[in-house]
């Protein structure tokens, strides 16, 4: 499995645990984010992982900053990104079993660390489970 992530200013230290624990698995990792806590804008390095996502480079993506929101914003503007802004496992494991979710963003000022490594795991072991769900998923794209 291969994933890309991506952070702001506000998600380096949920973005250097997640990555840790991602490669602690065997699973490889593209690092768009920033390392440290000076300013950044969240776009930068948002459009990277979706773009890994659309382009089929990885299997998934996540996005961590303060709300989750802008990222997730970002990234769903991309054709066949399903980005699920998430804040507990229980919405995670849905967003990837109902809606094909593709990518998981993350609001790093609103959720505990362990919560996030958690919810990563959901996400990365939680499958599609097609069947009526495959037929809504086909509808979310403009065409």
């Amino acid at each position: 499995m291969k994933i890309a992530i991506g952070n702001d200013h506000a998600g380096t230290e949920y973005k250097l645990a997640i990555v840790g624990m991602l490669k602690s698995k065997g699973i490889e990792v593209n690092n768009y984010g920033t390392d440290g806590t000076d300013s950044v804008d969240y776009p930068d390095f948002a459009h990277p992982v979706a773009s890994d996502v659309e382009k089929g480079i990885v299997d998934l993506g996540i996005v961590v900053c303060g709300s989750g929101n802008g990222a997730n914003m970002t990234t769903n503007k991309h054709q066949f990104v399903r980005s699920a802004l998430c804040w507990n496992k229980e919405i995670t494991a849905l967003a990837r079993a109902h809606n094909d979710a593709n990518i998981l963003s993350l609001p790093a000022r609103f959720i505990a660390l362990p919560q996030a490594l958690e919810m990563v795991n959901t996400f990365i072991n939680t499958k599609f489970e097609g069947g009526r769900h495959e037929r809504r998923v086909e509808k979310i794209p403009c065409k």
